[in-house]
Order: C-alpha cells, then structure tokens, then sequence
C-alpha cells in the first residue's frame, strides 16, 4: 500500500506532465482514444466520489467563520470568469461551437487543484478548500443558468436537463462519497492516498478521449483556443487576486482567490460540452485542463517566494 500511495503522490505531482502526454496521444491516436468519450461523465463522477472522499465538515466551517472571504472567492469565481469568457468571445472571432465552449469553461465551479497550487504558492488553503467546496454545491445551479445566459445566442441551451446532470455527476456522486467516509472511516482513510492516481487518470483520459474525437478542429483552430484559453486563465488570476485585494484581504487570501478564480473544473466543462453541445465545443475545457495545469504551479512557484509584512513578522518569530 505504501508503494502504491507514494506512485500516487508523484503521479498528483507530475499532473501537468501526464495531462499534456495524454494530450499529444489523443492527437496522434484519435480512433483510440475517442473510443473513451462515451465514458467522460463515469470517470468524471469517479473523480467527484473521489473529492468527496476527502471533504470533510471542517472545510464548511471556514464557511460560517469567515463567511466575507468566502463570499468574495465566490463571487469572484461566478462573476470574473463568465464575463471574461463573454468578453473574449466577443473579441477573438470563433466558430459557434467554439464560443459556446469557452463560455461553459467560464462558467464552471473552481477545479481541485487550485488547492493543491494554493498550497504550493504559501496561501491559505483552508479559504481556497472552503471556496471549491461552495462553488461546487452551487454548480448545478449557478453553472446552467450561466451557461443560458451567455452561450444561448451561440448555441441552443437546455439548462434543465444540465441542471439534472450537474446534480448526478457531481453532487450525488460528492454526497456518496460523503457518506461513506462517515460509514467506513477507517477503509477511507487507508484508500485517500491513491485518490490522486484516481484523479489523474480520470482527468487524463478526458482530455485524450476530447482531443481524439477532435482531432480535426484542433488542427484547424488549436492555436487560436489556446490563445484564448491563456488570456481567459490568465486574466482570471489577475482579476481575482485584485478583487480580493480591493476587499482588503491579506496576502495568503488573495493568493488563494487568485488562484481559484484563475483554475476551474475542466472536467465538468468537457463533459457538459460533449453531452449538450459537441466534442468541438469540449476543446477548451480539454485545453483548459492542460494549460491551467502549468500556469498554477508557475504562478505558485512566483507566489510561495512573496509573502507581506505580518507574514515576515510571524515567521521570524516561528
């Protein structure tokens, strides 16, 4: 077991080395790989069990603690990335399908590495947990609506039955989760470390299993999704880490909204788009889930090296 937990810590650290490898082999390999498209909402709600495996009633207390941080990481996920996705769309000319994909990436919850990132980067990673967890309650919600909202002109939107979907693939399978920790506690706690192979694999083959099934629209218009994708992470970690400093929050705070806001929850987007939309419209989320990868353990890196006056004053006395 230990081996098996200490492959499963280096394949979580190596994340964004295997996200793009899978990337690259779904393009070479498309009949293989999009063979796996059928199954994107399974492993998805694999990885949803799996998180909910780990949230434990302590990340919902931060919410009633501190109840204005969170409020602002929240906002500032539902607000910032949707309209910069609109913005953007508005801004670069797309195909429909396109546009529709990158406003649905917008318009999804944090994804779970911003914890992990905002780890590495010296946040607080209680707020960025407390704020994941809010965002992806509120999913099945907050997403469809959006989504309606801003990608209708696009696309036809049933918002409804992704409402019905949400609920299945992530709440349910979160509460399941949930619950089983609370039943067997001690299997639980013997099976979290290799949660983040779980993680892997599943994140992995749902982008090799979107690249694969559009092989040719990315041939044609990768570039240009990918020139989106970096300004739509990018200006979100920009955007967030400003938001939260315009509410006076400190240092570790702003790094973890940051952070949040810039990461969201690719997989739900590529699985939404390939259900209600097309695999062309999953290319961003699936480019999205590449690149977000990269980007948060270099902003991590730059962030962990900063830290504000009362920071130095604590750990000079640490």
């Amino acid at each position: 077991m230990k081996v098996l937990a200490n492959f499963s810590a280096f394949v979580g650290k190596t994340f964004a080395v295997w996200v793009i490898l899978f990337a690259v082999l779904g393009f070479f390999f498309p009949d293989t790989f999009k063979q796996i498209a059928p199954w994107i909402v399974t492993l998805l709600a694999v990885i949803m069990f799996g998180m909910g495996l780990t949230i434990s009633v302590d990340d919902f207390r931060e919410v009633v603690k501190r109840p204005f941080d969170v409020a602002i990481g929240v906002a500032s996920q539902f607000v910032i990335m949707p309209l910069l996705a609109v913005l953007l769309t508005m801004i670069v000319p797309m195909p429909p399908e396109v546009a529709a994909g990158v406003i649905l990436v917008g318009c999804c919850p944090g994804g779970t590495s911003s914890n992990v990132m905002t780890y590495l980067s010296k946040g607080d990673v209680a707020l960025s947990v407390a704020c994941t967890s809010v965002t992806t309650l509120a999913a099945p919600l907050v997403t469809p609506f959006l989504v309606w909202l801003f990608a209708s002109q696009y696309l036809p939107v049933d918002a409804m039955a992704m409402f019905i979907s949400i609920v299945k693939v992530v709440l349910v399978p979160l509460a399941l989760g949930f619950a089983l920790q609370k039943l067997l506690p001690n299997l639980v706690r013997a099976a979290v470390p290799a949660l983040p192979l779980v993680s892997v694999i599943g994140i992995v083959l749902i982008v090799s299993a979107v690249v694969g099934a559009s092989k040719g629209a990315i041939a044609q218009s990768g570039l240009m999704i990918f020139a989106v994708v970096v300004l739509h992470n990018g200006l979100g970690y920009l955007l967030g880490f400003f938001a939260a400093r315009a509410c006076g929050l400190s240092l570790s705070k702003r790094k973890a909204i940051a952070i949040e806001v810039g990461m969201q929850n690719s997989g739900l987007g590529a699985a939404l788009a390939n259900a209600y939309f097309s695999p062309v419209a999953a290319v961003p989320s699936a480019i999205f889930s590449v690149w977000h990868n990269i980007s948060g353990a270099l902003l991590a890196n730059w962030f962990a090296s900063r830290v504000d006056g009362a920071e130095k004053t604590v750990a000079s006395k640490a």
